[in-house]
């Protein structure tokens, strides 16, 4: 049997393209039942959606999801069959639409609070608006010892990784943390922090939840020989703002500029720490000071 030009024609007629795996269409529902529901989206023969494609989170009912005799937006998940019946989705739908809001969200580095539901060695999952999500255990603020205590908390955290190409949303509490901080620093402020490590280059000091650098060409108006003489770890340390990033997510400190004069800070921390509230008055003469 021969397939003739024209057979080829009338082939081509009976399947429409309009409503090919992916793309999206509008589409009134007709009936809802147990199932799912049949929606007639101008095809040859009505379409049909499982109740499992309703929705993002799991449901068992289409009551209070679709109303007969609504135009809803789908997205079609099977081609045609033999009957000329399309498969659709409001899931898939909102799926894309929620990835590409995680992706704007991640690229903003915007916070939002989401509910700890699980855990595992690595870390605590987390629902974030119907998707799962992960924080690892390193970013998480230690407010408790065992994750399991994580389980129905609500926290705010920030992005670390979102793709919907591997199905990979990896949160972070101190992201969250340090862009929530970040936003309520001000140039010249004074924190109270503790040294959480040492550097050739400096001393990373950890406040409010967040980590800010101190150069090592900001503790004095001295030359710094030797850091490890001068500051330990878990030391408790007053510094000012000199400087913040918020690209790069970046907070410089000085103890530098609380000095009256160069090298008091090394010859006698403790005076200068017990004075910091008194010598940050001159805001101006402060940032003047660390700039030079």
């Amino acid at each position: 049997m021969t397939f003739s030009a024209e057979d080829f024609a009338k082939a081509l007629e009976a399947h429409d393209y309009a409503f090919q795996v992916g793309s999206t269409v509008r589409g009134t529902v007709v009936a809802c039942a147990n199932d799912g529901a049949t929606v007639d989206i101008g095809g040859k023969s009505a379409a049909f959606m499982p109740v499992r494609e309703a929705s993002i989170r799991a449901v068992t009912s289409l009551d209070g999801l679709l109303e007969p005799g609504v135009e809803y937006a789908f997205q079609v998940i099977r081609d045609q069959d033999a009957d000329g019946q399309v498969l659709l989705s409001i899931r898939r739908l909102q799926l894309k639409q929620l990835w590409e809001k995680l992706a704007d969200m991640a690229e903003q580095s915007a916070v939002l609070e989401v509910k700890v539901t699980g855990y595992n060695k690595g870390g605590v999952t987390v629902d974030v608006e119907g998707l799962r999500g992960f924080v690892p255990r390193s970013h998480l603020n230690s407010t408790y010892e065992s994750l399991e205590d994580w389980v129905g908390q609500r926290i705010t955290v920030g992005f670390l990784e979102v793709s919907q190409a591997s199905n990979k949303l990896v949160m972070s509490q101190r992201v969250a943390a340090r862009s929530q901080v970040m936003g309520q620093l001000e140039l010249g402020q004074l924190v109270e922090g503790t040294v959480t490590s040492l550097k050739p280059f400096g001393a990373f000091v950890e406040f409010d939840g967040i980590t800010g650098l101190l150069h090592i060409k900001q503790i004095s108006k001295n030359y710094v020989e030797s850091l490890p003489t001068v500051l330990k770890v878990g030391q408790p340390i007053k510094a000012v703002v000199v400087a913040l990033d918020s690209d790069r997510n970046r907070i410089s400190l000085s103890t530098r500029v609380l000095e009256k004069y160069p090298g008091e800070f090394l010859k006698d921390p403790e005076i200068v720490m017990a004075d910091a509230e008194n010598r940050i008055s001159d805001v101006s003469r402060i940032l003047a000071e660390s700039e030079a």
